[in-house]
Formats: structure tokens, sequence, C-alpha cells
């Protein structure tokens, strides 16, 4: 398959060798959204405290215009540009690879990036990275056991001259540590953690973008070339 997030082009070496998003197609995540015309819900992670049981929910309402767009630009690409993409191969491997970046971004671990993410979007989110205060930082980071829900928002196709890219763009909906400033935070779920130790947790959302040149010769990588967190990262 030409989806270099889940081809095995490249071996994982060590927890974090997968360089520019080249992922194993073996490797599958437990959730991911398949988005369809109205509105679609998606369980989240369960948390226990004192034998009680809470579950997130997100609701995910989808234009259906947007929708039909996003499936016959799917089609175009298995007819004219690889027979063999999966858009649930595809926001398996995005999955992964937004949850190792946001842990990169979190730590400030911006030449890691080089090779996952657009050269002039790296020094972007530097500039805006050390603005923000010790508690956003830490919330930019999403475990694989943090996130809670996956959507393919839209999917677009453009050409520059005889070039053929295409573009995909997913929301993730994670939990991250609650205590934000106020003019910080979202209106949304607080989530009990499990324990009196454990900080609670509160429902964000990023924003990915990821694009992959279909140029016939042209190595088969998907970039990230837009990263935004609701009040945090734009």
């Amino acid at each position: 398959m030409a989806l270099s997030l889940l081809r095995c082009h490249s071996r994982l070496n060590s927890a974090f060798s997968f360089t520019r998003l080249v992922l194993n197609q073996n490797v599958a995540l437990a959730r991911f959204c398949r988005t369809r015309p109205g509105a679609s819900i998606t369980a989240g992670r369960l948390y226990s405290s004192q034998k009680k049981l809470s579950k997130v929910v997100v609701f995910s309402f989808t234009n259906p215009l947007l929708w039909f767009r996003t499936r016959v630009y799917y089609l175009l690409i298995k007819a004219y540009f690889d027979k063999d993409f999966s858009i649930k191969e595809f926001t398996e491997g995005a999955t992964q690879a937004f949850s190792h970046v946001s842990g990169l971004l979190s730590q400030s671990q911006f030449e890691a990036l080089n090779g996952l993410v657009a050269e002039d979007l790296i020094g972007k989110l530097e500039q805006q990275w050390s603005s923000l205060p010790p508690s956003c930082k830490k919330a930019l980071s999403a475990g694989p056991e943090g996130i809670v829900s996956t959507t393919l928002r839209d999917v677009g196709i453009f050409y520059d001259n005889d070039r053929k890219f295409v573009r995909i763009l997913m929301h993730f909906w994670y939990l991250a540590s609650a205590s934000l400033p106020e003019d910080l935070a979202l209106n949304g779920v607080h989530v009990s953690a499990g324990t009196d130790d454990e900080e609670p947790k509160r429902l964000r959302c990023a924003i990915y973008e990821f694009q992959r040149e279909f140029t016939q010769g042209v190595a088969p990588v998907w970039t990230i070339t837009r990263i935004e967190y609701s009040k945090l990262l734009s």
C-alpha cells in the first residue's frame, strides 16, 4: 500500500523510531470514529472511582454535504492515486502520529519533529509554545489511553502544475489535565481520573492536517501541515 503511515518502509527500532510518519500497518488502535451523515457517537475510556464507572461520550455532528464530498474524494483517491488506500488504516496511523507528536510538543522536543511536521510549521509552534504556562504545555500531550474520539473531518485534492497532493483534516478528542487557567479552559466535561490522588481530566480537542504528495516517483510520506489546539495553539 502507498499509505506510508501504515506501511513497514521503516522498522520501529524503538518506541519512537517511526520517523517521517512511517508506521506499522499491523499496529491497530482500539478506537477510531466512523463518520456518517448526521450525528455519530463515540464512547471513550471508562474511569472507576469507588466502584463507580463513568463513560466519556463524544457527540460528533457532520454536515451531510461535507460527508458526501469526503466520500467522493475518498473514491477518487482509490481510483486515481492509490487503489489500496484505506480510510480506516489511515485513521489508525494518524491517531498514533497524533499521540507521538503531541508528546514531543508537550516536552518541547522540536528537533524531533523534523520529518514529521512541515518545517515552516515547526518554527511557529516553537514560538507559540514558549508563551504558554506550564499547565498548558502539559495539556498538549495526548497519550494513547487518553484519546477518546478520532474523526475525519475533510479530504482535499489539489494540483500544483504536474504535482498531485492530498490533504486530510483530522479532529482528535482526548483527556488532559483540567488544571488550566480559566480563560484557556474549554467549557467541556470534567472526568474523574479514578482516585483522590489523581488529578481530574478535561475533554479537549486538537486539529491535525496531514498532507502527502502523490506525484509519481515521490516517496510515499505523509507530513503534518497544520496543528491547532483549541485556546492553546492556533
